[in-house]
């Protein structure tokens, strides 16, 4: 196959001497030969054969990385390809740089060939020495590049099902894993309603997620108060995504509604005056049901400057036990970690520790700038042994409390699938172990690699306890959003334990209910208590709650009912004072550095709601995601929700979308939308 790479490259950003110290940016689009975008390549900057910095390829096969003015070598790289380079790019101030180059893929194909499984494929010309398929460059053009490129690594060593077939697939000297039906490749572009495909079975069975129930409306006469934990975990939307790319329905469980809302980002204020935190509120119409509304919650967490942020001191702990021995768990973890050491500095220190069969230290705690060492330690990394999780998160604490910075980041950044086997496996044991090290100013960040034996239940469960986020990186660009776009966020807490409560007016509401939070939900009198646990904020980020109610007046089946009481007056009844006002949201946070909540936040909101068309972007994008969840979910709050107004409402708020995160988000709930598709309506084409 032959490829197309179109770089532009350096956008001045100023004139005169002065922009000979400022940044340039290298920008770009990866193409192939018929203008169909490279989704996930990989882009690395070199300096001769040194490691500069580097990115991936959004949704539209574009580019964007910041870099000094000097000369430079890029590379290009994408999954079944041996890389391209293009030597000698000067960046300079002012001035604008376009390469167009192509190159023949069919000298560097690396895959010869992998399964497709649990589709019915109509082969275009059957080989019978490879007992499947052949496509010629004719059928490759039919179904171009772009989804191709999308799901190349999904379905890689697979297994056939009872559910569906597989066949081995073969093109020319090559092959990049792509899902047929009848000739039209899936799931980006979704197949048409009247072709016919079987579901095919899912395969996490290995995996481990917390079960939960949802959260159910509650009577503001007995529970006027709803309390829970600000919470910026977004792992859950990535992890569902590499699901809906394979073809598979996730698990309900696996399904986190805050986490799928949160994963975006919102255009919520800055905070003023001292408050890290802004609270921003807005009633409107809920869009599942009309006889309800639906209260948004916004927090944005001060910004703050990348040249103030202060010193670093991090320790990497990496699991390279045998069940990370996969290109998508350790491969792509040393990956995404080349992304993260340009963003480190002189005054940051940097340690490796790594765990299999035991632990140890592979860097010792190492300068920011010396990132030629620094990478040359991920580089050598390899896996084998079974897994001593316990005794690496106690090695990787031991050697943060040994270089504490004062008033600094400190903080442990455990990279696995979680699969612990060996040592103190409980997560309880393993849990209290964190929350100790917590208090003494180390926080934890969790990133989840890998598939089959992901244990997301325990990935959660520590980065709760340890101050800290979770994140599930299946991709070189999400591996980016979370290391590079999101460092300042991911990296450095600019308010813990955020804990929200709100109160709801009786005389205007008559029942309530949270979505999602199921794991962060705490008791009325732990907002007050200083020693409860909560969420906690990064620099820059925000944090997005939803409520769904039901007006007082309203018919609704979801209104629970209870027999009249018989001894009191019921609670509530007299709020006459405050009749027009709906609720009362609340924030407590800490300092970083405090055990001691500050002042808490208060803000009133009346009981006017507005029509959901006329809601803010914010509202109307965030409580499109949680009705997307919902239907994830098999939700029963999710009968009057239905794929075509889901999309629409999507499609309609989707707003500048600089990123494509939401546009991505588009084509994830129509992959769904098909995937749950009846099998009479799929035959029918209704």
């Amino acid at each position: 196959m032959r490829l197309s790479i179109l770089l532009l490259s350096v956008l001045a950003l100023g004139f005169g001497a002065s922009t000979l110290l400022a940044q340039q940016t290298l920008f770009g689009t990866v193409t192939d030969e018929i203008g169909d975008p490279i989704i996930g390549g990989t882009v690395k900057v070199l300096r001769g054969e040194t490691f500069v910095t580097g990115g991936a390829t959004d949704f539209d096969g574009n580019y964007q990385i910041s870099v000094d003015p000097g000369t430079y070598n890029v590379e290009f790289a994408f999954i079944g390809y041996a890389p391209k380079e293009v030597q000698g790019i000067e960046v300079l101030p002012g001035q604008e740089f376009k390469l167009d180059m192509q190159f023949d893929g069919t000298e560097g194909i690396l895959l010869e060939e992998c399964l497709v499984v649990d589709y019915k494929v109509a082969p275009t010309k059957v080989d019978e020495t490879s007992q499947g398929m052949t496509l010629t460059s004719k059928d490759r053009k039919k179904l171009g590049t772009r989804n191709i490129n999308a799901i190349a690594s999904m379905s890689a060593g697979a297994t056939s099902s009872d559910e569906g077939e597989a066949v081995r697939v073969r093109r020319n000297r090559g092959n990049q894993t792509q899902y047929i039906i009848d000739g039209v490749r899936v799931p980006l572009t979704p197949p048409s309603p009247a072709i016919k495909y079987k579901q095919p079975q899912s395969d996490y069975t290995r995996e481990d997620y917390r079960a939960f129930s949802e959260n159910t409306f509650q009577l503001p006469q007995n529970e006027p108060l709803s309390t829970f934990g600000a919470d910026v975990d977004v792992a859950a939307y990535a992890n569902i995504r590499r699901f809906l790319n394979q073809g598979q329905v996730p698990p309900p469980d696996a399904v986190r509604t805050e986490e799928l809302v949160n994963y975006f980002s919102y255009d919520y204020p800055q905070p003023k005056g001292k408050d890290p935190v802004s609270i921003t509120t807005e009633l409107g119409e809920c869009p599942w049901n009309k006889n309800h509304q639906l209260l948004h919650i916004g927090l944005q967490a001060k910004e703050l400057d990348v040249d103030n942020l202060p010193a670093s001191n991090l320790v990497f702990l990496i699991d390279v036990s045998g069940s990370m021995n996969s290109q998508n768990k350790l491969g792509l973890l040393k990956e995404s970690y080349r992304l993260l050491v340009p963003q480190l500095r002189q005054q940051d220190k940097v340690s490796i520790v790594v765990y299999a069969g035991a632990a140890g230290t592979v860097l010792e705690p190492t300068a920011g700038d010396q990132k030629d060492t620094i990478l040359a330690a991920i580089d050598k990394l390899s896996a084998g042994g079974s897994t001593a999780g316990a005794a690496g998160i106690l090695l990787a604490y031991q050697l943060a409390e040994k270089h504490f910075v004062k008033d600094g980041n400190n903080r442990v950044i455990l990279a696995t699938d979680g699969d612990f086997n060996v040592g103190t496996t409980a997560n309880e044991s393993l849990e209290q172990l964190i929350a100790k090290k917590r208090d003494t100013g180390i926080f934890l960040s969790v990133l989840g690699f890998g598939q089959g034996n992901y244990q997301d239940a325990r990935m959660q469960s520590l980065a709760e306890k340890g101050n800290g986020n979770a994140a599930y990186i299946d991709n070189m660009l999400e591996a980016r959003k979370v290391l590079v776009e999101e460092f300042g966020g991911t990296m450095y807490t600019v308010a813990k334990d955020v804990k929200l409560q709100v109160e709801f007016n009786p005389t205007q509401v008559a029942a309530y209910r949270l979505v999602g939070y199921e794991s962060r939900l705490l008791a009325a009198e732990d907002f007050n208590d200083d020693k409860k646990d909560a969420g906690d904020m990064g620099s820059g980020h925000t944090v997005t709650a939803l409520y769904e109610i039901i007006p007082i007046g309203s018919k609704s089946d979801f209104l629970p009912s209870i027999d009249g009481l018989k001894y009191q007056k019921p609670k509530g009844t007299d709020g006459v004072k405050f009749s027009k006002e709906l609720a009362t949201v609340r924030m407590k946070y800490k300092h970083p550095q405090d055990e001691k909540s500050q002042e808490k936040v208060e803000v009133t909101l009346d009981a006017g709601s507005t029509a959901f068309a006329k809601t803010s972007e914010a509202f109307q994008w965030s409580a499109s995601i949680a009705g997307w969840s919902l239907i994830l979910k098999r939700s029963e709050y999710a009968s009057g929700l239905n794929y075509e107004q889901l999309i629409s409402r999507a499609e309609n708020s989707r707003g500048k979308d600089i990123k494509g995160y939401r546009a991505e988000a588009i084509r994830l709930m129509e992959i769904s939308r098909n995937l749950s598709m009846p099998a009479e309506l799929v035959e029918t084409g209704r």
